[in-house]
Protein backbone atom coordinates (compact mmCIF):
# COMPACT_ATOMS: atom_id res chain seq x y z
CA UNK A 1 0.00 0.00 0.00
CA UNK A 2 1.18 3.20 -1.11
CA UNK A 3 0.32 6.63 1.85
CA UNK A 4 1.04 10.16 1.51
CA UNK A 5 0.79 11.80 4.64
CA UNK A 6 0.06 15.79 4.40
CA UNK A 7 1.27 17.93 7.16
CA UNK A 8 2.89 21.37 7.25
CA UNK A 9 4.36 19.88 10.63
CA UNK A 10 7.33 17.99 10.20
CA UNK A 11 7.24 16.39 13.97
CA UNK A 12 3.37 15.87 12.86
CA UNK A 13 4.70 13.96 9.79
CA UNK A 14 6.99 12.30 10.98
CA UNK A 15 5.05 10.62 14.35
CA UNK A 16 2.30 9.91 11.87
CA UNK A 17 4.60 7.60 10.07
CA UNK A 18 5.74 6.06 12.51
CA UNK A 19 1.92 5.01 14.08
CA UNK A 20 1.43 3.71 10.37
CA UNK A 21 4.41 1.39 10.49
CA UNK A 22 3.64 0.37 13.82
CA UNK A 23 0.07 -0.97 12.74
CA UNK A 24 -1.13 -4.37 13.00
CA UNK A 25 -3.19 -3.23 10.59
CA UNK A 26 -0.53 -3.34 8.03
CA UNK A 27 0.96 -6.68 8.88
CA UNK A 28 0.36 -8.62 5.58
CA UNK A 29 0.21 -4.93 3.37
CA UNK A 30 3.90 -3.79 1.47
CA UNK A 31 3.93 -0.33 2.66
CA UNK A 32 5.46 2.25 1.15
CA UNK A 33 5.00 5.66 3.02
CA UNK A 34 5.44 9.63 1.19
CA UNK A 35 5.38 12.45 3.08
CA UNK A 36 4.81 16.14 1.91
CA UNK A 37 4.36 19.74 3.96
CA UNK A 38 1.99 21.09 1.19
CA UNK A 39 -0.40 21.33 -1.77
CA UNK A 40 2.28 21.28 -4.25
CA UNK A 41 4.59 18.64 -3.03
CA UNK A 42 1.12 16.33 -2.19
CA UNK A 43 0.34 16.74 -6.02
CA UNK A 44 4.21 15.72 -7.38
CA UNK A 45 3.72 12.92 -4.96
CA UNK A 46 0.33 11.90 -6.54
CA UNK A 47 1.30 12.16 -9.97
CA UNK A 48 4.72 10.03 -9.53
CA UNK A 49 3.53 7.27 -7.35
CA UNK A 50 0.01 5.73 -7.86
CA UNK A 51 -1.14 6.70 -4.28
CA UNK A 52 -3.60 4.47 -2.30
CA UNK A 53 -3.83 6.18 0.92
CA UNK A 54 -3.73 10.10 1.95
CA UNK A 55 -3.10 10.91 5.44
CA UNK A 56 -4.29 14.72 4.83
CA UNK A 57 -4.13 17.74 7.57
CA UNK A 58 -7.11 20.35 6.96
CA UNK A 59 -4.65 23.64 7.81
CA UNK A 60 -1.45 23.67 5.72
CA UNK A 61 -0.07 26.95 6.54
CA UNK A 62 -2.12 29.19 4.51
CA UNK A 63 -3.62 26.20 2.10
CA UNK A 64 -6.61 23.99 2.87
CA UNK A 65 -6.54 20.58 2.86
CA UNK A 66 -10.03 20.82 1.36
CA UNK A 67 -8.38 22.10 -1.79
CA UNK A 68 -6.58 19.21 -2.65
CA UNK A 69 -9.48 16.84 -1.82
CA UNK A 70 -11.29 18.74 -4.61
CA UNK A 71 -8.71 18.08 -6.90
CA UNK A 72 -8.31 14.43 -6.88
CA UNK A 73 -11.40 14.32 -8.57
CA UNK A 74 -8.84 14.83 -11.85
CA UNK A 75 -6.75 12.05 -11.64
CA UNK A 76 -7.42 8.70 -13.26
CA UNK A 77 -7.49 6.90 -9.72
CA UNK A 78 -9.26 7.93 -6.17
CA UNK A 79 -6.85 7.42 -3.52
CA UNK A 80 -8.50 6.98 -0.18
CA UNK A 81 -8.67 10.08 2.28
CA UNK A 82 -8.16 10.31 6.09
CA UNK A 83 -8.23 13.79 7.41
CA UNK A 84 -5.90 13.59 10.19
CA UNK A 85 -6.16 17.14 12.23
CA UNK A 86 -6.79 19.12 14.89
CA UNK A 87 -9.97 20.41 14.47
CA UNK A 88 -12.95 17.90 15.09
CA UNK A 89 -15.15 20.96 13.90
CA UNK A 90 -15.22 19.94 10.03
CA UNK A 91 -15.79 16.01 10.10
CA UNK A 92 -19.45 16.23 8.66
CA UNK A 93 -17.62 17.97 5.24
CA UNK A 94 -14.57 15.96 5.53
CA UNK A 95 -17.20 13.17 4.76
CA UNK A 96 -19.15 14.63 2.26
CA UNK A 97 -15.96 15.05 -0.01
CA UNK A 98 -16.10 11.07 0.94
CA UNK A 99 -13.21 10.50 3.46
CA UNK A 100 -12.39 7.04 4.33
CA UNK A 101 -11.77 8.46 8.36
CA UNK A 102 -11.45 11.68 10.60
CA UNK A 103 -9.01 11.24 13.23
CA UNK A 104 -7.77 13.63 15.85
CA UNK A 105 -4.68 15.77 17.01
CA UNK A 106 -2.95 14.01 19.18
CA UNK A 107 -2.34 10.72 17.24
CA UNK A 108 -3.30 7.33 19.17
CA UNK A 109 -1.91 4.08 17.80
CA UNK A 110 -5.73 3.04 17.93
CA UNK A 111 -6.81 5.32 15.89
CA UNK A 112 -4.69 4.98 13.27
CA UNK A 113 -4.87 1.31 13.35
CA UNK A 114 -8.42 1.67 12.73
CA UNK A 115 -8.29 4.34 10.12
CA UNK A 116 -5.88 1.58 8.21
CA UNK A 117 -7.93 -1.47 8.62
CA UNK A 118 -10.63 0.56 7.06
CA UNK A 119 -8.55 1.51 4.03
CA UNK A 120 -7.30 -2.23 3.89
CA UNK A 121 -10.47 -3.44 3.74
CA UNK A 122 -11.60 -1.09 0.98
CA UNK A 123 -8.79 -1.21 -1.34
CA UNK A 124 -9.22 -5.28 -1.04
CA UNK A 125 -12.70 -4.93 -2.43
CA UNK A 126 -11.62 -2.19 -4.89
CA UNK A 127 -9.45 -4.66 -6.26
CA UNK A 128 -11.12 -7.68 -5.61
CA UNK A 129 -10.46 -11.04 -8.35
CA UNK A 130 -9.75 -10.70 -11.43
CA UNK A 131 -12.57 -9.96 -13.70
CA UNK A 132 -14.03 -13.47 -15.28
CA UNK A 133 -14.30 -11.37 -18.79
CA UNK A 134 -10.73 -10.31 -18.54
CA UNK A 135 -9.65 -11.72 -21.85
CA UNK A 136 -13.20 -10.83 -23.61
CA UNK A 137 -13.52 -9.14 -26.88
CA UNK A 138 -16.71 -7.09 -25.23
CA UNK A 139 -16.70 -4.45 -22.12
CA UNK A 140 -19.46 -3.86 -19.92
CA UNK A 141 -20.40 -0.03 -19.24
CA UNK A 142 -22.03 0.45 -15.35
CA UNK A 143 -24.35 3.48 -15.89
CA UNK A 144 -26.57 4.96 -13.67
CA UNK A 145 -29.58 3.30 -14.41
CA UNK A 146 -28.31 0.21 -16.83
CA UNK A 147 -25.66 -1.72 -18.27
CA UNK A 148 -23.97 -1.41 -21.42
CA UNK A 149 -22.45 -3.46 -23.76
CA UNK A 150 -19.62 -2.47 -26.47
CA UNK A 151 -16.93 -4.09 -28.26
CA UNK A 152 -13.63 -3.56 -26.48
CA UNK A 153 -11.98 -1.98 -30.05
CA UNK A 154 -14.60 0.05 -30.79
CA UNK A 155 -13.50 2.37 -28.20
CA UNK A 156 -11.85 5.34 -29.76
CA UNK A 157 -10.84 7.44 -26.15
CA UNK A 158 -11.44 7.61 -22.46
CA UNK A 159 -11.23 9.95 -20.26
CA UNK A 160 -11.58 11.19 -16.36
CA UNK A 161 -12.82 14.77 -15.58
CA UNK A 162 -14.26 15.69 -12.37
CA UNK A 163 -14.25 11.90 -11.39
CA UNK A 164 -16.42 10.73 -14.35
CA UNK A 165 -15.03 8.23 -16.89
CA UNK A 166 -16.37 9.14 -20.40
CA UNK A 167 -15.22 5.93 -22.86
CA UNK A 168 -16.25 7.41 -26.14
CA UNK A 169 -17.09 5.55 -29.10
CA UNK A 170 -16.83 6.60 -32.40
CA UNK A 171 -21.20 7.69 -32.37
CA UNK A 172 -21.39 7.40 -28.73
CA UNK A 173 -19.82 8.40 -25.22
CA UNK A 174 -20.93 6.90 -21.65
CA UNK A 175 -20.44 8.04 -18.62
CA UNK A 176 -19.51 5.91 -15.60
CA UNK A 177 -18.36 6.28 -12.17
CA UNK A 178 -15.59 3.73 -12.57
CA UNK A 179 -11.96 4.82 -12.60
CA UNK A 180 -9.66 4.79 -15.80
CA UNK A 181 -7.42 2.16 -14.24
CA UNK A 182 -10.26 -0.43 -14.14
CA UNK A 183 -10.82 0.57 -17.64
CA UNK A 184 -7.40 0.08 -18.48
CA UNK A 185 -7.09 -3.40 -16.64
CA UNK A 186 -9.70 -4.50 -19.39
CA UNK A 187 -8.20 -3.30 -22.47
CA UNK A 188 -4.96 -4.55 -22.56
CA UNK A 189 -4.82 -5.19 -26.47
CA UNK A 190 -1.83 -2.96 -27.80
CA UNK A 191 -3.87 -0.92 -29.39
CA UNK A 192 -4.47 1.20 -26.47
CA UNK A 193 -2.24 3.75 -24.66
CA UNK A 194 -2.56 5.97 -21.95
CA UNK A 195 -1.76 9.72 -23.38
CA UNK A 196 -2.24 11.42 -20.36
CA UNK A 197 -3.10 10.89 -16.87
CA UNK A 198 -6.45 11.34 -17.48
CA UNK A 199 -6.78 10.04 -21.06
CA UNK A 200 -6.38 6.99 -23.13
CA UNK A 201 -6.82 6.30 -26.34
CA UNK A 202 -6.94 3.52 -29.39
CA UNK A 203 -3.73 4.69 -31.62
CA UNK A 204 -5.55 3.14 -34.66
CA UNK A 205 -8.06 6.07 -34.35
CA UNK A 206 -5.60 8.63 -34.32
CA UNK A 207 -6.08 10.95 -37.24
CA UNK A 208 -3.76 13.69 -36.82
CA UNK A 209 -0.66 14.73 -34.29
CA UNK A 210 -0.83 18.61 -33.65
CA UNK A 211 1.96 19.96 -31.72
CA UNK A 212 0.82 22.03 -28.38
CA UNK A 213 1.53 24.38 -25.51
CA UNK A 214 4.97 23.77 -23.71
CA UNK A 215 6.09 21.06 -26.26
CA UNK A 216 3.00 18.71 -26.16
CA UNK A 217 0.96 17.20 -28.69
CA UNK A 218 -2.82 17.69 -29.38
CA UNK A 219 -3.97 14.31 -30.98
CA UNK A 220 -7.33 14.83 -33.33
CA UNK A 221 -9.15 11.48 -33.49
CA UNK A 222 -11.29 9.61 -35.50
CA UNK A 223 -14.61 10.64 -33.84
CA UNK A 224 -13.10 14.48 -33.58
CA UNK A 225 -12.29 14.10 -30.41
CA UNK A 226 -8.87 16.29 -29.27
CA UNK A 227 -6.98 14.46 -26.29
CA UNK A 228 -3.59 16.32 -25.35
CA UNK A 229 -0.41 14.18 -24.59
CA UNK A 230 0.94 14.41 -21.37
CA UNK A 231 5.02 15.14 -20.96
CA UNK A 232 5.60 12.34 -19.51
CA UNK A 233 3.53 10.43 -21.56
CA UNK A 234 4.96 11.48 -24.95
CA UNK A 235 8.00 9.17 -25.43
CA UNK A 236 5.76 5.95 -25.17
CA UNK A 237 3.34 7.56 -28.20
CA UNK A 238 6.61 8.06 -30.32
CA UNK A 239 8.02 4.74 -29.68
CA UNK A 240 4.02 3.02 -30.58
CA UNK A 241 3.51 5.04 -33.27
CA UNK A 242 7.55 4.64 -34.92
CA UNK A 243 8.04 8.45 -34.88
Amino acid sequence: MRILVVDDEPLARTELSYLIKKSPSLQKQTVKIYQAEDIKEAQTALLKHQIDLMFLDISLNEENGFELADELKQLSYLPMIVFATAYDEYAVKAFDVGALDYVLKPFEQERIDQALAKAVSTLAAKQGPAPDNAESEVLSIELEDRNVIIKKLDVVTATVNNGVLTISTAKQKYESRKTLAWLKARLTDSRFLQVHRNAVVNIEDIKEIQPWFNHTLLLIMSNTEKIQVGRSYRKDLNERLGM
